[in-house]
């Protein structure tokens, strides 16, 4: 957002975010994934859409958002999982959470009485509403590089878990509830004692090599606990990867979510559009010494390139200027075209 301001400035900003929000997810998107066979989707918003704060170009647009693709989805009897992808005070520490490299949100009481907050406000509004399956809580908990803190951070988070699934509960006793591992949501360490009988336990995994050992873990815990267990995201790789991989979590029945659905220039997900002309003159600004004025004023690029080079984004992310990538898609067993 910050760097986008200081290459077109706070009106064509404003412009961009609201094509965005019109263009890159529309019923046609929801039309589309259910007629290949797509259930459900998890659809992730950051904290701030339920704030008064400035977001993409908003103030407290959440549930407009919310409301219109829930909407859509009714339509198409497609099902939704609200994911909190970006919480108060950052619930990662990296890029994921839009925070200050470092997950503050266990060690701060207003974000967490914000987060909570938020979610009782979601579930009072959806208490009713049987499009939804559940409530995300948090998405990728604590990453890695905090291991040192780990025991600490993982009580946090467990003790965070056990009090927003209480007020939850206070309005909404029939909607499930999803929680993350910690590190990245694969660690399940967190879970220090199972506290509602209506939870899914969820753990993303990338990047590594497929076999029975990969998953047994969760399976393991599963078992145990008789519990129900998703992957809310994987993929990011070949379509012979992902084939692989969705073949061995349907033999174990692990429902999944493979991410994303929509990628620019890029083959890993299930749809893909073109980069724009000029578009490198965004990353590559994006990625220049920004540190003061001067380098700001020295780095910019031609602004009415990089206006133009927004505005084909907005129009060839929109559904019809999209194409699939086929092989993605029969790889997870989705109809092809």
């Amino acid at each position: 957002d910050e760097m986008l301001y200081e290459l077109v400035g706070p009106d064509s900003l404003q412009a961009f975010w609201n094509g965005f929000l019109d263009n890159y997810i529309t019923h046609d998107d929801i039309k589309y994934l259910k007629s290949i066979g797509s259930n459900h989707i998890r659809l992730p918003f950051h904290y701030k859409m339920f704030t008064d704060d400035l977001y993409m170009g908003e103030r407290n647009a959440g549930f407009k958002y919310f409301d219109r693709l829930i909407d859509w989805c009714r339509q198409e009897k497609m099902y939704v999982l609200l994911d909190m992808h970006a919480a108060p005070g950052g619930q990662t520490g990296d890029n994921i959470d839009d925070s200050y490299g470092y997950p503050y949100l266990y060690k701060s009481k207003s974000s967490q009485d914000l987060m909570t907050e938020i979610w009782v406000k979601i579930a009072e509004k959806y208490k009713n509403e049987p499009i939804i399956i559940g409530y995300d809580i948090v998405n990728e908990p604590i990453a890695h590089y905090f291991n040192e803190e780990l025991p600490y951070l993982n009580h946090q988070l467990f003790l965070l878990y056990k009090h927003i699934i209480i007020e939850i509960r206070a309005v909404d006793k029939e909607h499930t509830i999803f929680l993350n591992g910690s590190n990245w949501a694969g660690n399940f360490d967190v879970f220090e004692e199972i506290i509602d009988d209506n939870v899914v336990y969820e753990f993303h995994k990338y990047w590594f090599e497929i076999n029975q050992e990969s998953i047994q873990k969760y399976l393991d815990f599963r078992d145990k606990h008789q519990v129900p267990i998703y992957i809310g995201e994987t993929g990011e790789n070949t379509d012979k990867w992902v084939n692989d991989f969705r073949i061995l979590l349907d033999k174990h029945e692990v429902n999944w979510a493979f991410w994303p659905y929509k990628k620019m220039n890029n083959n890993s997900g299930i749809m893909n559009f073109k980069e724009p002309e000029d578009y490198h003159l965004i990353t590559e600004y994006a990625n220049s010494d920004r540190s003061s004025y001067s380098k700001m004023r020295e780095n910019r690029p031609d602004v009415l390139k990089v206006q133009k080079a927004l505005n084909a984004y907005l129009e060839n992310s929109l559904f019809k200027n999209n194409y699939p990538n086929k092989g993605y898609v029969k790889a997870l067993n989705f109809k092809v075209d």
